[in-house]
């Protein structure tokens, strides 16, 4: 048990004074009133808003941060918890001790923000008060969403165009676009029938685009400026910039005869090439000396030179024989450019399908390491043969270029060889179990019977140095397809699992699958 000695209550009693106001014993202050009475008396929160409105884009989710810049914030984050205290006018005159949100349903429009803030009054007090400040969202378009909505104003657009009966290389630069987000500050794309628009709002946003494709595409443009309205007083014009970017008419598989002053500054290589792919650069190889080079933008538009046929005019045929070349019968001469060491060189007998058994083509390949006896290729027939009297007709050959005919003839092979077919597309189809993601547009179609870009896709399956700068996704729809008995398996070429990446399903697909570059 414990005893309190008699004193010890007076003591306490005489430590404390008594409230001016309501008489409550109380430890001495400068304002000699307890802490009910002084807030009767004070209101420190005074002049603070206790309700503010903030502005929000329903278009890209920002937030409007006066007088006119737009950021984007989060909920309850700390960006927002600055951008609402910069709307209160007072906050100045107190010290804010702490201040955090209040939890609302995110679909209510309001925000609450609570703060803990000091001041000093009557006598030097310090006196600590807590409130909530009630933040009211409004909608509002910021000014680039505003111009979207608008549907037609814009003020710089980026034409691309590729002079092509197909389109490979439209898909190529389409899954660039995507991997690197080159599309963000569109206003609109719209696809025309050799090529694609980018609407801007602004010239800066096209330049970036413009910069972006003669990156990773060997083209040239052109700017042209068009006046909408003028202002003479202040001397200020309103323009419209239209970039035309040209993107180099040749694609994937084609085959070019080249200048023969180019040829020679590439090293001796022959003529009549073949594209390996377009990347930044086009990468040719002679098909028939296993020679490679490589042409950028700049060198092609010097001298340049178009495709003999494309991949629509190519020809199936049957390989009869093959035989290796080795190397010590290659044909080297001093001063000559780099050989491919993936490729190996080959004379092949073919012949086609209706014409098996009677008449046979001999020509020289790259493509001895996919080749033997019994299958399909695709080439481009150069030179009419006659196999009754063994004679060349040349007038009657569907090649028109100028380069082609300042060859000699006994330069010029019969077929050139382009590439094998190693399964019908409609099994290829099937097997396929990846898909790509497509630029959101209207009125695109994208399917297996686009040949253009089934041709695609395969080309993707066949070169891995061609895909190594796509993202290609799982296709959760055909990963439980079990092949048909029957089907080759071995010789086609496919995708590893480990080369694709997991949908996640952001919305950048729409639902039809379409992408923008495949034009009806």
């Amino acid at each position: 048990m414990e005893y309190m000695e008699e004193g010890s209550e007076e003591s306490s009693l005489a430590c404390k004074i008594l409230c001016c106001q309501c008489g409550t014993p109380i430890e001495p202050n400068p304002a000699n009133m307890c802490v009910a009475c002084l807030r009767t008396q004070v209101d420190i929160s005074e002049g603070i808003p206790k309700q503010a409105v903030i502005y929000f884009c329903k278009g890209c989710e920002r937030y409007l941060q006066p007088p006119e810049q737009w950021i984007k914030c989060s909920l309850e984050s700390r960006e927002l918890l600055g951008l609402c205290l910069a709307k209160l006018k007072g906050l100045n005159r107190v010290r804010l001790i702490d201040a955090g949100f209040v939890w609302t349903e995110p679909h209510s429009k309001r925000i609450k923000v609570k703060l803990t803030i000091q001041a000093e009054v009557l006598g030097g007090a310090v006196l600590q008060q807590v409130f909530i400040v009630d933040f009211v969202v409004n909608g509002q378009f910021c000014e680039d969403c505003h111009r979207v909505e608008a549907k037609d104003f814009w003020k710089a657009n980026v034409q691309v165009r590729q002079k092509t009966d197909h389109k490979k290389t439209f898909y190529y630069l389409e899954q660039l676009i995507l991997k690197h987000k080159a599309h963000e500050s569109t206003l609109g794309i719209k696809p025309t029938h050799e090529g694609i628009d980018f609407f801007y709002a602004n010239e800066g946003q096209a330049k970036k685009m413009l910069d972006f494709l003669t990156s990773v595409v060997p083209c040239r443009y052109q700017v042209s400026k068009t006046v909408i309205s003028q202002d003479i007083h202040s001397n200020t014009y309103n323009c419209k910039f239209t970039y035309s970017v040209d993107i180099v008419p040749v694609c994937k598989d084609c085959v070019v005869c080249l200048p023969a002053k180019l040829a020679h500054q590439l090293g001796g290589i022959g003529q009549i090439c073949v594209v390996q792919r377009v990347s930044s650069i086009i990468h040719l190889i002679d098909p028939f000396s296993g020679q490679i080079a490589e042409v950028n933008s700049n060198t092609y538009w010097r001298t340049p030179f178009n495709a003999l046929s494309g991949t629509k005019q190519l020809t199936e045929y049957v390989v009869m024989d093959i035989e290796i070349i080795r190397d010590h019968e290659k044909r080297t001469f001093a001063g000559q450019g780099a050989m491919s060491y993936k490729h190996v060189l080959a004379d092949v007998y073919i012949c086609r399908p209706n014409e098996m058994g009677t008449n046979e083509i001999h020509t020289r390949t790259h493509l001895g390491h996919l080749l033997k006896p019994g299958d399909i290729v695709m080439g481009q027939l150069l030179i009419c043969i006659s196999f009754a009297d063994c004679s060349y007709d040349l007038a009657n050959c569907n090649v028109n270029d100028d380069n082609f005919d300042k060859m000699k003839r006994e330069n010029m092979p019969d077929v050139v060889l382009v590439k094998k077919m190693y399964a019908d597309k409609s099994v290829r189809n099937r097997r396929r179990k990846f898909k790509l993601r497509h630029l959101d547009a209207d009125g695109m179609d994208v399917t297996s019977v686009n040949r253009d870009y089934t041709d695609f896709l395969e080309d993707l399956e066949e070169d891995p140095a061609f895909r190594q700068n796509i993202n290609i996704y799982k296709d959760e729809r055909k990963a439980g397809v079990a092949v048909e008995v029957g089907e080759p398996d071995d010789e086609i070429p496919q995708i590893t699992l480990q080369e694709m990446l997991d949908d996640l399903h952001i919305g950048e697909e729409n639902s039809s699958g379409a992408s923008v570059l495949a034009t009806q």
